[in-house]
């Protein structure tokens, strides 16, 4: 379970490819000094377990459910991603809850830059519109962040400096794919209605 609030930007420091997965390893020093191996670690909002780990990075595997299903398909050596650790009983609960299973990958389709501020507008998968409302919670690339904008198929969201600085959403251009964790608790209200026949 996370938080969305991002720890620290991680860089990719190599891949291996496997037959139907891949291995990497990040650098993040902040994320490895106290972590063992087992832990749970938010890669730009997917959630995968730390193999191995030496002072300044770990190394995880991305198995291909997860590559069908994230922006991680197309990581390259060198890129930026998000970092968060699993929050602990004693975590500041700063964000929403963050589970880490991307839900799916939206596109990054404007930008309009402000003194203080950036908007930002990503195209979300239809099928997860449904989940979105209006100043509720989403997490973009493992950043949890407050819809303030709504279209068909978009949602509009500002980003503050510490978010621009701190996270990769300051510098990923328009076009670029980004992970969708939908709020889990309209999933979890969804499937209770069903289940009922509401």
């Amino acid at each position: 379970m996370f938080t969305g609030i991002v720890e620290e930007l991680g860089v990719v420091k190599s891949i291996e490819k496997q037959t139907d997965a891949l291995r990497i390893t990040v650098e993040g020093p902040l994320i490895v000094s106290d972590i063992k191996r087992g832990d749970s670690i938010a890669v730009s909002g997917t959630c995968l377990t730390a193999v191995e780990h030496d002072e300044a990075s770990f190394t995880a595997d991305v198995m291909l459910e997860t590559l069908k299903r994230t922006s991680l398909d197309g990581i390259k050596v060198g890129d930026q991603v998000n970092l968060e650790r699993a929050m602990t009983a004693a975590t500041r609960f700063g964000g929403h809850v963050v589970q880490g299973h991307v839900d799916g990958v939206g596109e990054i389709i404007s930008r309009e830059p402000s003194d203080n501020w950036e908007w930002l507008r990503v195209r979300i998968p239809a099928e997860l519109m449904k989940y979105v409302v209006l100043k509720g919670s989403i997490t973009i690339d493992g950043v949890s962040l407050t819809v303030n904008e709504m279209g068909d198929d978009f949602v509009g969201l500002s980003l503050i400096p510490e978010t621009l600085e701190k996270t990769t959403l300051g510098s990923k251009a328009i076009g670029a794919k980004v992970n969708i964790e939908a709020d889990v608790m309209a999933k979890h209200i969804e499937r209770l209605l069903e289940a009922r026949n509401i």
